[in-house]
């Protein structure tokens, strides 16, 4: 079946009727800033434990977070080797991607022990964002920013010659390649129903968001899933809400497209957005890492594959 060709399997995704954009952002226009000074803001997550945002600074070197009870902002941790995309473990541990440790890894009040740092007998290249399954899978993008790119990582080789789609048990068994045909795998996310993965392509020759039917720990009838606009740039950090929809950042702010990939629309941001998630209270808060800054804008939807409340 041709890539572009809508797949069967998005019949599945979800069967309701599309959820007007108006219903899921009643106003775009109630952005709001809630942090500034980071170099790159990335690999936003929300710790409901703490009641507060945690993202990174991958050029800064450092882990920040801002406070829902005060609006501080303040740095959890520094000299954290360059840390890319973080999700919530089922257990409410932080899951994160580590560029210049070449790994993922988790951290559990502070404490952080590696997942798992290599494949097959070599390095990982730079493992950029992360999701886990309800059965405790851990899925994964690896890159190559931390290794190329001097202001995210050290300088390194693509040990295993190239940047795929990983997955392991939740201790790093098992590790194996579930996707080799994305050009630059970065953003990922789950469906509700987690049969279906979702994964950025970010390179400059094929922006697209691509989709694949999981089966256990194997993906298959992998296809383009959607394209960001000519002047969007690409897309990075994506997600998926409870009606299926897909929101992915882009250059101009946050495209939101229905189970089928049809465009929904598009929450303006000032600057370029670089990953985004839910939270907040009640789950419905969109935050957004945004180049220097994090946003947040009121939504009535939340994640489809929130590990806890």
């Amino acid at each position: 079946m041709p890539d572009d060709v809508p797949h069967p399997a998005a019949d599945r995704v979800s069967s309701a009727d599309p959820v007007p954009f108006a219903d899921l952002v009643p106003d775009p226009a109630a952005l709001e800033r809630i942090a500034t000074g980071s170099t790159w803001a990335e690999g936003p997550c929300w710790i409901p434990g703490t009641r507060t945002l945690r993202w990174s600074d991958i050029p800064g070197d450092r882990i920040l977070q801002w406070h829902a009870d005060t609006g501080v902002v303040d740095a959890y941790a520094e000299g954290v080797e360059f840390t890319n995309g973080r999700t919530l473990d089922r257990d409410g541990s932080v899951v994160q991607c580590s560029h210049g440790r070449r790994r993922v890894e988790r951290d559990r009040d502070g404490t952080v022990t590696p997942v798992v740092d290599g494949w097959n007998g070599v390095r990982l290249n730079s493992p950029n964002d992360v999701v886990v399954a309800r059965d405790g899978t851990v899925w994964f993008t690896d890159p190559a920013y931390g290794i190329t790119q001097p202001r995210e990582g050290h300088p390194g080789e693509r040990e295993y010659g190239d940047h795929w789609v990983f997955a392991c048990g939740p201790d790093g068994a098992d590790l194996r390649p579930v996707a080799v045909d994305v050009d630059e795998p970065n953003g990922l996310a789950f469906d509700p129903s987690e049969q279906v993965l979702y994964v950025a392509s970010s390179s400059s020759d094929e922006p697209v968001i691509r989709a694949y039917d999981r089966a256990g720990v194997r993906l298959k009838n992998g296809r383009v899933f959607a394209r960001l606009g000519p002047d969007e740039g690409v897309p990075d950090g994506i997600r998926v809400d409870v009606h299926g929809n897909v929101w992915s950042s882009s250059r101009g702010g946050v495209v939101v497209f229905d189970p089928t990939g049809a465009r929904l629309g598009t929450i303006p941001v000032p600057e370029t957005v670089a990953n985004l998630c839910f939270g907040g209270e009640d789950g419905t808060t969109l935050f957004l890492a945004a180049t220097t800054s994090v946003y947040r804008i009121p939504t009535t939807t939340t994640d489809g594959t929130a590990a806890v409340s």
